[in-house]
């Protein structure tokens, strides 16, 4: 019975703190399509706001989608000479999410990913080619054990300087977005297949940070 009491009193303590955080917040975006922001050095990626999306037809009936987050990884990066720039990531394939719970375990399970036996994929850059505010990326991608080299197509979304009212920290930021597609039984991942396409889309949407 005090647990009731215990728990109006936290949501009415979070209510409180709510104009404080509005109050907090910046009048506009901090971040801004402008190369010129970037300072560089060594950034992690931002769990919370960095995804894999991927895409398939299913069945010939509907594009169904998914989604994989908690990303973690570095980006080491110098404005002068972009080209020279490391990405390393890492993807915890027990985070896969689609809109179907049954769905979600059988991806996690040993006809897809085996993720309790594999539980992370992970991405390792080899070189970076900068064309104005887009790059190629290529990288060796491994899922299962299986390493394979991939290209990603990379576009520059923004840069700058956010205070965040949570932690109280000022970070720098920096954002990409990325498209590729791999063939997934190159990775042993062949169930279904042509049910559901081995060709798998992918778009990957990545937030950098470091202290400001």
């Amino acid at each position: 019975m005090k647990k009731a009491p215990l728990l109006l009193a936290a949501l009415l303590a979070s209510a409180a703190a709510l104009p404080v955080i509005a109050q907090d917040m910046p009048k506009e975006a901090p971040g801004a399509p402008d190369p010129a922001r970037i300072t560089g050095g060594t950034y992690k990626a931002d769990p919370y706001h960095t995804q894999v999306g991927f895409d398939v037809l299913h069945l010939g009936f509907s594009q169904y989608r998914g989604l994989i987050g908690d990303i973690t990884g570095t980006l080491t990066l110098d404005p002068k000479k972009p080209a020279a720039a490391k990405v390393s990531i890492d993807i915890p394939l027990e985070g896969i999410k689609t809109t179907s719970a049954d769905l979600d375990k059988h991806l996690k399970a040993a006809d897809f990913f085996d993720a309790t036996k594999f539980p992370t994929a992970h991405f390792e850059s080899t070189s970076v080619k900068v064309n104005g505010t887009k790059a190629v990326i290529a990288g060796n991608l491994t899922i299962k054990g299986v390493t394979k080299p991939v290209v990603l197509d990379t576009k520059f979304v923004g840069a700058g300087k956010m205070f965040n009212p949570m932690t109280k920290a000022t970070t720098e930021q920096v954002g990409f977005e990325a498209t590729t597609t791999i063939k997934r039984s190159d990775f042993g991942v062949s169930y279904g297949v042509p049910l559901v396409p081995d060709a798998v889309p992918l778009t990957i949407s990545v937030a950098f940070e470091k202290p400001a």
